[in-house]
């Protein structure tokens, strides 16, 4: 099986303060008697699986400002997007949301299913599928502007300055020499696209341990705290990450109609200049309470530009 390649250390449920888990037992209206602790993702707030006394489950996100600063925003988002996306099988539902304003919580619709195993040809094809839906029907249902949404040109942006100061970044970030100098000018092709319009919004974060499959084989995304305004063809992308390391990641590309569209160039400069920030960001961040996410940086460096010497015959 896939493993959740982002594994944080979370709070436990019984560790959340007392009134985010009495707000809970209030809007399930049944108080909680077991609780299942989920370990995907980099949240150091809780992500637990209840079950109250009269059978009703829910999923529960909780964060507060003592643990990270930036988290409980990207929760607020999350109520935000969910809010305007209504329900529909391909997320999981908003069924409560909590803010104190040092503590923000969600109650969501438990989804009952596993994580998608990506070595699985038919469970892989599955997720494709189901991003390609999940695509189609943002545009349908916009979120106002008004929703303050990653702006995946910014990204860009900052992908290319991290490609372009890399001659000079610490000799202890993890790239390959040759990346250095930027020899296939990948900066450039970023901020182009960074100029064009981008009035989709997007997922932004689809990765194993944001995926739920059904017994009935449906996929589900989860967490919205990263939703992004950007062009049709990132979310397609992202889908195919979990195998960035195969040859595979290649030949599926031509199978997107929108990242056929967007070229081959397009797709390997996201892929260096991803990389290339992430080990940038290895070497200068500071993480509050979040252990295990430079790792994670630097092996998600690593298996990007590793796709991107394949791609180039590096």
């Amino acid at each position: 099986m896939t493993a959740p390649r982002a594994v944080g250390v979370r709070l436990p449920y019984a560790a959340v303060p007392a009134a985010v888990r009495d707000w809970v037992e209030q809007s399930l209206g049944s108080p909680v008697v077991a609780t299942a602790e989920q370990v995907g993702g980099m949240s150091p707030g809780c992500a637990t699986r209840v079950t109250c006394a009269d059978g009703t489950r829910a999923f529960v996100k909780a964060v507060g400002d003592e643990l990270n600063p930036d988290t409980p925003g990207l929760f607020r988002r999350e109520v935000a997007v969910l809010g305007h996306l209504g329900a529909h099988e391909l997320w999981a539902g908003l069924l409560a949301s909590y803010d104190d304003g040092a503590w923000v919580a969600l109650l969501i619709e438990d989804v009952e299913g596993r994580h998608p195993d990506f070595t699985h040809d038919a469970e892989l094809e599955e997720v494709l599928e189901g991003t390609d839906r999940l695509s189609e029907l943002l545009r349908e249902r916009d979120v106002p502007a008004s929703v303050d949404l990653v702006d995946v040109a910014r990204v860009f942006g900052k992908w290319a300055d991290s490609l372009d100061t890399l001659a000079d970044a610490p000799a202890a970030t993890p790239v390959p020499g040759w990346l250095r100098s930027d020899p296939y000018e990948w900066a450039g092709l970023l901020r182009e696209h960074a100029a064009r319009p981008m009035p989709h919004v997007a997922h932004w974060d689809i990765r194993v341990d944001n995926l739920l499959r059904r017994p009935t084989g449906e996929v589900v995304f989860v967490d919205w705290g990263m939703a992004a305004r950007g062009p049709a063809w990132v979310d397609p992308l992202l889908a195919r990450l979990e195998r960035v390391d195969d040859p595979w990641f290649d030949a599926s590309i031509g199978s997107s109609p929108a990242l056929s569209e967007a070229g081959d160039e397009v797709v390997t400069a996201f892929l260096a200049g991803f990389g290339a920030h992430l080990a940038v960001r290895s070497v200068v961040a500071v993480d509050v309470n979040l252990p295990t996410l430079n790792d994670f940086r630097i092996r998600e460096s690593r298996r990007m530009l590793g796709g991107v010497a394949r791609r180039t015959g590096r």
